[in-house]
């Protein structure tokens, strides 16, 4: 028994949106246990979605639709579904009552397409959409075939598989051995070097373990399948401590972990406070640690000083430095922490300033050359970066932004275990 996901919209060909609905009903698959072994993406054309879903009845029990059921033209998922089933669409009267009564309530007439949203095969069961005004549908046009649709807004998508079709689902005995999985979060190693130091745990069976690289971090997956959470734990648990043992100081959260979120919970646990300098980044540290819930407790402001000038009046940076160095160096980056520290009254003075490109790098200086300033507690340092060149600008400024907060996090952990 397994599912396929099939995802339907010419804006997904043309790369016009993240085609993030795969990536959620993927995770909530392996969630529950049910095999997931293919994905397509089809534009929105009936023969070409008729072609896919002829490849996929033959192989797949369970065929997973979001997109293409919206009020327009070019929205035919629930027609071409019926039409290759050979069953006959069937106006919904409810159906047709409760769209209106979505229109009516936000002070719009309902359109005439809207009752296109209302057709639905003949014997088909109503997946209801408490939200939008695209209902899905759970069919079963023969045996040992269950089809189910949704609309490809993510938000709406999500909760009506939540809601309805994740019960549904379990009712018929699909998920009965589900994954647990728990993700482990590193920064400041590479992948290849963390896969060599748990080499030993990638040949796992139950729990599995698999890395994964990110935008900056690395990630270690932990899944388990169990019949319960309480017995998946006790296999992830003794797993997870090991692996944390061999990572170190390089292990920073897990799951839902930011590096941001960290930061903050270490910042408030000790009574201390931040500001941040940025250059480069433009106020996406700020912007990271402003994220979080709860972050004014610990978190009182930053300064985006791009031009020189702004270094020299904001942060007290010596003009003469920045003549003889130059705005990216090791010396501005230190005058840059300590310039907002002090002018915020804080704990703790973070900067960033680099070369994000694509252009403005040289030979001594190339672009994704970054120096991050430190200045707390009887501290004042700082860290050079060296990104690839090659990278996208907005990665660098991201990737910088994670670099400054770990060099923090470091820090503070550092000086809490030394003080046990």
């Amino acid at each position: 028994m397994s599912a396929e996901v099939i995802c339907v919209g010419t804006e997904l060909l043309l790369g016009d949106i993240l085609n993030s609905n795969a990536q959620y009903l993927a995770q909530q698959l392996a969630g529950l246990g049910i095999p997931h072994y293919y994905q397509s993406v089809v534009g929105d054309n009936p023969g070409r979605l008729k072609q896919v879903i002829e490849i996929a009845s033959r192989r797949s029990q369970i065929l997973i639709f979001t997109g293409g059921l919206g009020p327009t033209p070019d929205d035919l998922t629930t027609e071409a579904i019926a039409d290759f089933f050979g069953t006959p669409l069937q106006e919904r009267p409810e159906i047709v009552a409760d769209i209106a009564r979505k229109h009516s309530l936000r002070g719009r007439p309902m359109a005439d397409s809207n009752r296109k949203q209302a057709l639905l095969p003949v014997g088909a069961a109503v997946l209801p959409n408490s939200f939008g005004t695209a209902p899905g549908i759970i069919w079963q046009p023969r045996p040992n075939l269950t089809i189910l649709t949704f609309p490809g807004v993510p938000s709406e998508m999500k909760r009506m598989w939540q809601e309805t079709a994740v019960p549904y689902l379990q009712s018929q005995g699909w998920g009965k051995e589900p994954i647990y999985s728990r993700m482990l979060r590193f920064w400041g190693i590479s992948e290849a070097l963390l896969a060599e130091k748990v080499a030993a745990f990638l040949d796992l069976t139950n729990p599995t373990v698999a890395p994964y690289a990110g935008q900056g971090e690395v990630k270690l997956r932990i899944a388990a399948k169990a019949e319960s959470a309480a017995v998946a734990e006790t296999l992830i648990a003794p797993v997870e401590k090991q692996l944390r043992e061999i990572a170190g100081i390089d292990y920073y959260g897990a799951d839902n972990d930011s590096l941001a979120s960290v930061v903050g919970e270490l910042l408030q646990a000790a009574g201390e406070t931040l500001a941040v300098a940025e250059s480069c980044t433009g106020g996406g540290l700020g912007q990271m640690l402003t994220a979080i819930p709860g972050s004014s407790n610990y978190f009182w402001g930053g300064i985006i000083s791009y031009h020189n000038q702004a270094k020299i009046s904001l942060l007290g940076v010596n003009p003469a430095d920045l003549e003889e160095f130059g705005a990216v160096s090791d010396v501005v980056a230190q005058q840059m922490a300590v310039g907002v520290k002090n002018r915020l009254n804080t704990t703790w003075g973070l900067s960033i300033t680099g070369i994000a490109g694509p252009g403005g790098g040289t030979e001594v200086k190339p672009v994704g050359l970054v120096y991050i300033g430190l200045a707390g507690p009887n501290l004042v340092t700082n860290f050079k970066i060296q990104l690839h060149p090659q990278q996208d600008r907005n990665a660098i400024r991201q990737i910088s932004a994670g670099h400054a907060l770990d060099q923090l996090r470091r820090q503070i952990t550092t000086r809490n275990l030394s003080h046990r």
